[in-house]
């Protein structure tokens, strides 16, 4: 039977009564499937729902085939060593018995001689090489989740559930995913915003706070089905404009008529031309006529004002976000950041920059790129003025803001709305909600307190903040702006960047993200 997953008027909620699913129905076949919508819309927890760790609350979960979950949290257990992920170090402890002579004839029998083989095999297919016995602990982040994965693909599982595989990875660990996915012939359910990864689906699911949507082919063409999905949501708008105004039209212009006949009434019986009875009765008629007419109306344009508002909703949901924002006033010559010479670590003699020279001049747009441990953090230290050159010079010659993955520019404990007012000061309250707005911070929305956002919603609300005022920085400086966050978020936060004018310099390994934004120059560091 070929592997499934089917899950049949599942509903779950949060410990807090918050429902996540409720009579969710989808399915999945053994293809590759991205899993897509907003932070905290669920799709973490359904994958854990699917792998066992969680049991629905009603409904039916069938799992038909081996599954193996790669989460986003890492624990490690002191002295855990890759051959313990692997599970394999009875099998290798039995190995080195056998090329010592103390192994068994029935340990012979059993030993597997192509272990250590599958093992490396399982590495290089996400660009690592590690001994049996390196110790987790010893790894970095990306290396664990490539480490992690490499095991979940050596066990050979039916289906592999990813929770954000390329979070933390630099551009060679993002593309070792990318080709093992490209490679992978079983079933997958990938939790992700990387839309290079999203782009090896075969199958797109799209998780709402209501229902699930499965879309065929991968990212590229899912979002060519909803631009078309856009494109009938404003024609349906037009249309429902339309009917309106022409409904508004009939309905004026019936009016129009009744008041003419019952003025010409009143002017009969003035004159006393007609019987009176005959008159009165006529009367009640127009006024019956004019009541059912007017309630007819009346159904019609609630109905049609239902289809507007409906429509202006669709419109909503589609439409990608587009920002204004006020000048920077930077012009094209000016010296923007001066480095010099720059030498920097953290232990004596070995240096993590060394003699490092870069210059940003005017509305330069810069990524700053290169493997994990290459210094890009340690870079936006020296700038931030957290860490002194050991030797050379740094100049940041404009004003500037900073971005960082914690948007610590934010007061967690203030609202949306009085960031905004404390970073400027001298914003008018109007002004305050219009920027805002602009960044989908509409009316009760601009109230959150700060602490309580979502990663998007954080990294949203600190480009609103910074990028809303009447005198934006001509410098703006983003660390890893799209991890954790979801894909409209990401869209969002392109869009305010791409209607930004002044100086960027951007750490990311998000290739997709850069291109959006226009990046003009990368820098590599080594």
């Amino acid at each position: 039977m070929p592997a499934s997953i089917s899950l049949s008027r599942l509903s779950w909620s949060t410990p807090e009564g918050r429902s996540l699913f409720s009579d969710l129905n989808l399915t999945f076949g053994p293809v590759r499937t991205g899993l897509v919508g907003r932070n905290g819309v669920g799709k973490s927890t359904l994958l854990r729902l699917i792998s066992g760790a969680l049991r629905p609350q009603s409904g039916k979960l069938c799992v038909e085939g081996s599954l193996g979950l790669l989460s986003q949290t890492v624990q490690v257990a002191a002295g855990e060593t890759v051959a313990d992920l692997f599970g394999v170090d009875e099998g290798l402890a039995l190995l080195r018995r056998a090329e010592e002579g103390r192994a068994t004839i029935d340990e012979l029998a059993v030993a597997d001689w192509t272990l250590e083989t599958r093992m490396a095999e399982a590495m290089a297919r996400v660009g690592l090489d590690a001994s049996p016995k390196t110790r987790l602990a010893f790894l970095s982040g990306g290396q664990m989740t490539r480490i992690k994965l490499a095991a979940l693909v050596f066990n050979g599982p039916d289906f592999i559930l990813l929770d954000e595989p390329t979070n933390n990875l630099d551009r060679e660990g993002r593309a070792a995913v990318a080709a093992l996915m490209a490679g992978w012939r079983g079933g997958a359910i990938v939790v992700s915003h990387d839309r290079e990864l999203l782009d090896e689906m075969d199958a797109i699911v799209e998780l709402t706070a209501i229902s699930a949507t499965t879309y065929g082919g991968n990212w590229s063409h899912y979002r060519e089905r909803k631009a078309i999905e856009l494109s009938s949501a404003r024609h349906d708008l037009a249309d429902a404009e339309r009917r309106l105004l022409e409904l508004e039209r009939k309905t004026q212009e019936m009016a129009e008529r009744k008041a003419r006949k019952d003025a010409a009434g009143r002017r009969k019986r003035a004159k006393g031309d007609a019987p009176l009875l005959l008159l009165d009765a006529k009367k009640e008629r127009s006024e019956k006529t004019g009541g059912d007419n007017a309630r007819l109306a009346e159904r019609r344009r609630d109905q049609a004002i239902g289809d507007l508002i409906e429509a202006r909703g669709r419109i909503e949901i589609l439409q990608p976000l587009t920002v204004r924002l006020p000048p920077t006033g930077l012009p094209a010559g000016r010296s923007v950041l001066q480095v010099d010479d720059v030498s920097v670590g953290y232990d004596p003699g070995t240096p993590i920059l060394d003699c490092l020279t870069l210059s940003i001049v005017g509305p330069e747009r810069v990524a700053l790129t290169g493997r994990n441990g290459s210094g890009k953090t340690t870079f936006l230290s020296l700038l931030t003025g957290k860490l002194k050159p050991w030797s050379g010079s740094i100049r940041v010659q404009v004003d500037h803001a900073m971005l960082d993955q914690q948007v610590s520019l934010l007061d967690p404990a203030l609202s949306i709305r009085d960031n905004f007012r404390r970073l400027n000061p001298d914003a008018k309250e109007n002004a305050c909600r219009a920027a805002l707005a602009r960044f989908m911070f509409r009316a009760d929305a601009a109230l959150q307190i700060a602490g309580s956002l979502s990663g998007g919603q954080m990294l949203r609300a600190g480009l609103a903040c910074v990028l809303g005022g009447n005198s934006p920085p001509q410098f703006l400086i983003l660390d890893e702006p799209t991890n954790h966050l979801d894909v409209e978020s990401i869209d969002a936060v392109e869009a305010g960047l791409s209607a930004y004018d002044g100086a960027l310099l951007v750490v990311s390994h998000d290739r997709a993200f850069l291109e959006a934004i226009g990046i003009t120059r990368r820098v590599e560091l080594s």
